[in-house]
């Protein structure tokens, strides 16, 4: 399904002589002094998205912590592949980081025939950051006030529904198709450059029904300019407690968005610790925990191998949807 990029060149075997001898403690000390000068963070979606406020707030502590700026750089498109290619290619020496999500790591791969990297092989998991729960909301002039009435309205209409995303691969698109396919909704997907343009077609009814993450639209969806129905994660949102999970009204899914820091892959196991080990601490602050509540997502640091899992499980539950939809990027 995959095209990875070419792999990086192996090292020649040569024989260690005193040469290398006398590189090994300098290679030991520049794993050591890491960061000693700025480290690279590619976002691949747009400013202002909840990717980006998220790696903005993690960001601020790494500098706090580790003593080095590290810099959100964002290189949108494509559905994080831009981006992400750029983290994939990058040398693999501490200094470039990237924002890993269900599109990059879980949906991707099977929506892209040509994917320009292996997300499996090409990155270092070092730590999720926070799960983003989707607010399922609709047009204010459409007639529904409950998830089962939608339900009912979208079967009657055939095709005629539109729901809105940022593009392929990102947790409004999947969130939206995997609803359709339990439901039997046939909907059709309107994918977006920017979540502005979407948001303005949300309210005038150009697009009938939307997955996003609360942050986006919060303001919208209080003032009444969307009508929240559900939300997509476990547990009902502080910012709407009156708003049922998906599961209590009665639709059995969780459609539930991600972000996690991600390196190259070769990233030395020491530098890619320590990272561990400051962003776990960063996102364990209670300050920066209540930002995240704030926006509307979960914290959840822990370990490059629970990340790495997660990842892998995504993967194999959006492949299920992916292909039983006939989703495609291309």
């Amino acid at each position: 399904m995959t095209h990875p990029l070419p792999r990086r060149a192996l090292p020649r075997r040569t024989f260690l002589g005193t040469a290398g001898l006398l590189a090994l403690p300098a290679i030991g000390r520049a794993q050591g002094d890491w960061p000693n000068r700025p480290v690279r963070y590619i976002n691949p979606g747009p400013a202002g998205g909840a990717g980006d406020v998220l790696s903005r707030v993690l960001c601020e502590r790494l500098t706090a912590r580790l003593g080095q700026p590290f810099v959100v750089d964002n290189r949108p498109g494509a559905g994080t592949n831009i981006g992400m290619t750029i983290v994939a290619r990058s040398a693999p020496d501490g200094y470039t980081m990237g924002l890993g999500s269900i599109a990059s790591h879980a949906a991707n791969r099977w929506l892209y025939r040509n994917l320009p990297f292996d997300p499996e092989k090409d990155f270092t998991a070092v730590s999720l950051i926070a799960l983003v729960p989707n607010l399922m909301v609709v047009s204010p002039g459409l007639p529904v006030r409950t998830v089962a009435e939608f339900v009912e309205y979208a079967k009657a209409r055939p095709g005629q529904i539109n729901y809105g995303s940022v593009g392929a691969g990102s947790s409004q698109h999947l969130a939206g198709a995997q609803f359709g396919m339990v439901t039997g909704a046939r909907m059709q997907h309107v994918p977006y450059n920017n979540s502005g343009q979407l948001n303005t077609d949300m309210i005038e009814g150009r697009v009938q029904v939307l997955f996003q993450s609360v942050s986006a639209i919060a303001e919208m969806a209080r003032s009444g300019m969307m009508r929240p129905l559900a939300v997509t994660g476990t547990e009902r949102q502080p910012a709407f407690p009156e708003v049922p999970t998906l599961r209590e009204a009665g639709v059995d899914i969780v459609s539930t968005g991600w972000f996690g820091v991600v390196t190259p892959a070769g990233v030395p196991a020491p530098i890619i610790a320590r990272l561990n080990e400051a962003t776990v601490a960063s996102l364990r602050e209670p300050e920066v925990v209540a930002r995240i509540v704030g926006l509307g997502s979960v914290p959840r640091p822990g370990t490059p191998e629970e990340f790495a899992r997660h990842m892998a499980e995504e993967s194999e539950k959006w492949r299920t949807v992916i292909q039983a939809t006939g989703a495609s990027a291309d």
